[in-house]
Parts: structure tokens; C-alpha cells; sequence
């Protein structure tokens, strides 16, 4: 049976385990009472929401060629304009904040070929703002659709406060299937899209405040539909 945890989370699924057990062991050794008991299950309860970070629940992606689906699990923030010289210039944002209770795996929104991956060192500003897209250490990866219409699209991991360490799998050449997973932004944090403005009729689905998640909810679809 598949254990619901990603290997994204390595080696934190395994350390963290072994720390509490030595944690407890101390506790248990130093104190007694109503304080050992207390401190004990705050360290349980740590320990339980830590693993539940890296969970990679299972999904069925819905198979539409022409729906862009969200790579993030979390809360849309901002939908924009941005000038992004990769994309031709103009070009819409989808913002969304993930808190550190969403799950974290990042997903493809369509079938597509990885084109390059940009790295850039920054900030760690409060992820929730959409000037931090600007600002923070940041993972930018540039997509080519695979399935008409075959636009280009970039997707954005991004840290935040809290997150500090960005994964990503994704290499130049690859080709990855709608909803298949790219890597990851451990804890709290931010990811965007960004798609040229063109004759492609994307039409966008969700608004400010949507509760999204990845490989399911759907963006929005090309051709007005």
C-alpha cells in the first residue's frame, strides 16, 4: 500500500520522527506530572501536523486538453497583468497563496513541454502579497502546451516567510502529462501562472478568494469555453 507522503519530504518525514522520539524520551526523563503530559502532546500534535505537510494525496486529474488547472493548493489572492519579456510581454497573472496547512506538491495545469527553469535568489516577505512573486527566492518554469493551442506559460514557485527550501523537478525537454507532479514549496508560500495575452480565448474561471487545488480545480479553459 502507498504510504501518502511525498519523497519531496526527505529527509524531513524521516528526522522528524526520530527528533520527537528522542524529545519524548528527555521529557520523560526530566519531568513528571500535568507538565510532562502537556508537553508531551504538544509535541505529538507538532509532530502529527509536520507529517501532514508532506501528505501527496491521490487524485484523479480530469482529462480536458483545454482547461488550465491549478498547480497549487491554497487561496486565489490576485488575478492581474505582469510583464513577463518571455511570453511576448503583457501577460495575465493568477496568484495563489498556499498556508502551511495546504498540501504542498506542485502539479502541471496542462500537458506540457518544459522549455527552462530560471532560479533566483531574494527575499523571504510574507507570501500572501503579490509583490513578493517580485521579491522572493523564486523557481520560475516556462512551459509550452503540448495540446492545442500550444501557447507558452510560466509557472512560479515562490517562498515565503516561513518556506525556505523550493523543489522542483522539472527540466529543460521534459514533457509531463496534465496534473502530473513537478516538486514542491516546503511550507508556507506562494505559486502563479502566468499566460500571453492572445487569440486563444483563455477564459478565467476562478476569482479573488477561490479555494483551489492542484490537478483538480480548473483555472480557466482556452477557447472561451
Amino acid at each position: 500500500m502507498r504510504i501518502p507522503l511525498t519523497r519531496y519530504g526527505l529527509p524531513q518525514v524521516a528526522v522528524y520522527p526520530a527528533l520527537a522520539l528522542a524529545l519524548q524520551a528527555a521529557l520523560c526523563v526530566f519531568l513528571s506530572g500535568v507538565l510532562l503530559i502537556v508537553l508531551l502532546i504538544a509535541l505529538a500534535a507538532f509532530l502529527v501536523w509536520a507529517l501532514a505537510f508532506f501528505r501527496d494525496p491521490e487524485r484523479e486529474i480530469p482529462a480536458d486538453d483545454l482547461a488550465l488547472l491549478s498547480p497549487a493548493d491554497g487561496t486565489i489572492t490576485d488575478i492581474g497583468e505582469a510583464e513577463v519579456p518571455e511570453l511576448g510581454g503583457r501577460a495575465l497573472r493568477i496568484g495563489m497563496f498556499l498556508s502551511i496547512f495546504n498540501v504542498h506538491l506542485n502539479r502541471m495545469p496542462c500537458a506540457a513541454r518544459v522549455e527552462s527553469v530560471a532560479y533566483k535568489k531574494g527575499r523571504f516577505k510574507n507570501a500572501m502579497s503579490a509583490d513578493s512573486g517580485r521579491v522572493n527566492e523564486s523557481n520560475s518554469v516556462f512551459l509550452t502546451r503540448l495540446c492545442e493551442p500550444r501557447e507558452k506559460i510560466m509557472l512560479r514557485q515562490i517562498s515565503g516567510a516561513i518556506a525556505r527550501r523550493i523543489v522542483c523537478e522539472a527540466a529543460p525537454g521534459g514533457e509531463h502529462a496534465q496534473g502530473e507532479r513537478f516538486g514542491m514549496i516546503k511550507f508556507g508560500s506562494r505559486a502563479e501562472v502566468y499566460l500571453p495575452y492572445s487569440d486563444a480565448g483563455f477564459k478565467v474561471e476562478v476569482k479573488i478568494g477561490d479555494k483551489v487545488r492542484a490537478g483538480l480545480t480548473r483555472l480557466g479553459s482556452y477557447g472561451g469555453r
